[in-house]
């Protein structure tokens, strides 16, 4: 699979799915032995976006739940404005967003209630006008 960078080909090819309908944030010392999509190390501890169930079987607070939603297109790390177009179409309708960048794809973290409105308009981005 070869890395893609440029932008329409991108956008055309990101084919958005839904890869985990409910996760959560949450922050905590050390994320070994949990089961986490994601971990960030940060200078507050570690933070790791769960799914909401493994995060209330844990007794982790539950602040928010989002849908993660993956660009199925293999990004080029070096790619340039993928982020941006996702983010500001997203953020155009008042769609809050977390973005995630992966080695093979780009991750987003939209309000779970809003993820087939956020799908519709990321899938959007690809279709000529």
């Amino acid at each position: 699979m070869t890395a893609e960078r440029d932008l329409a080909a991108l956008l055309r090819g990101a084919r958005p799915t839904i890869a985990h309908p409910e996760v959560v944030f949450a922050i905590v010392p050390d994320a070994s032995g949990l089961p986490a999509l994601a971990t960030v190390a940060e200078d507050e501890g570690v933070g790791v976006v769960l799914r909401r169930e493994d995060a209330e079987r844990l007794g982790l607070p539950v602040d928010g739940v989002g849908a993660w939603i993956t660009l199925r297109v293999h990004s080029a790390l070096d790619a340039v404005g993928l982020t941006a177009a996702v983010s500001t179409a997203l953020a155009d309708a008042g769609i809050a967003c977390n973005v995630l960048a992966g080695f093979h794809h780009d991750h987003l973290i939209v309000p779970a209630d809003r993820a087939a409105e956020a799908l519709t308009l990321l899938a959007a981005l690809g279709r000529p006008e």
